[in-house]
């Protein structure tokens, strides 16, 4: 079990880092074109590990359909929100937006899926908005490096993602993990490859060993890596108990923007950071009986 926590919080530990590493390249090159070269280089690991892994696999119609979605949702505006977000906000401001995704899920599930949406989910909705007004008075008081149109783009991205989720959940069994994660790359790939193209030029950036670096790692970490570290984790800890290592993100993503980035962490932003760990902790702490 130690190995399993160890896999599902480095997954998230790594997304957690990814925000401060997706906002240097959102500095440095056109936001399509780091989703796409992202997507195109995790295709180049999933498509072996797809065949080693999982074997040759039919996908039915509707569920390459259902994939579709998946790519234009939690691939192209989670990234077009998250990126676009972070050239104007902080990393660490859009770690904390990001934490609102349990609670967004929960309440995408009440709406669209018409899911019962207990107290504690009201609980942790609460939470994760009185995380995000904490961050809204950091920029009204006039704090340094944020931005709340950033965050408001990021939490956009948040949306996205938390659509791409409802949406796995109408497929879930019915096609291998690695498989399914090919799939969408590939559809994300097609769905960017329109909006990148006009930029190719600036891809010249990419002769800069470090930038090309962080294009790596935020390709195999991001869209890789974590995937198979989640699901290894999977195998041996209970979804509802796996869901509280979703902490592991926005704590990550405020220690690299703190210590790496230099960026300031202000009395607002503990505030903020607090409310969001209630928030993702009453989220995601599964229910005595092992239930989620």
């Amino acid at each position: 079990m130690r190995l399993a926590y160890s896999q599902l919080a480095l997954s998230m530990a790594l997304v957690g880092a990814n925000v401060a590493v997706a906002k240097l390249l959102a500095e440095a090159l056109p936001i399509a074109m780091i989703a796409f070269l992202r997507c195109a280089l995790a295709m180049l690991v999933l498509w072996p590990l797809a065949r080693w892994l999982d074997g040759p696999v039919r996908v039915a119609p509707d569920v390459r359909r259902n994939l579709v979605l998946q790519a234009i949702f939690g691939t192209a505006i989670y990234n077009a929100g998250l990126l676009a977000g972070l050239r104007l906000t902080t990393a660490l401001e859009g770690g904390l937006v990001l934490a609102t995704l349990p609670a967004v899920v929960a309440i995408g599930g009440a709406v669209l899926l018409r899911e019962r949406l207990p107290a504690r989910q009201w609980a942790a909705v609460a939470l994760a908005a009185g995380g995000m007004a904490a961050i809204t008075l950091a920029r009204a008081a006039g704090g340094t490096g944020g931005s709340v149109l950033g965050n408001l783009l990021v939490f956009g991205g948040v949306l996205g993602e938390a659509a791409y989720v409802l949406l796995a959940r109408r497929i879930a069994g019915r096609v291998p993990v690695i498989t399914a994660s090919l799939w969408m790359q590939a559809f994300s790939a097609l769905v960017l490859a329109p909006f990148a193209l006009p930029d190719i030029g600036a891809a010249a950036a990419l002769s800069a060993p470090s930038l090309a670096g962080l294009l790596v790692f935020h390709s195999l970490t991001a869209s890789v890596i974590c995937l198979l570290l989640w699901y290894a984790g999977l195998r041996r800890v209970p979804a509802g108990m796996a869901g509280v290592f979703t902490a592991f993100l926005p704590g990550t993503a405020a220690l690299v923007a703190v210590t790496l980035l230099g960026e300031a962490f202000t009395f607002v932003h503990a505030a903020g950071f607090m409310l969001m760990m209630g928030s993702v902790a009453v989220a995601t702490w599964p229910r005595r009986g092992g239930g989620a």
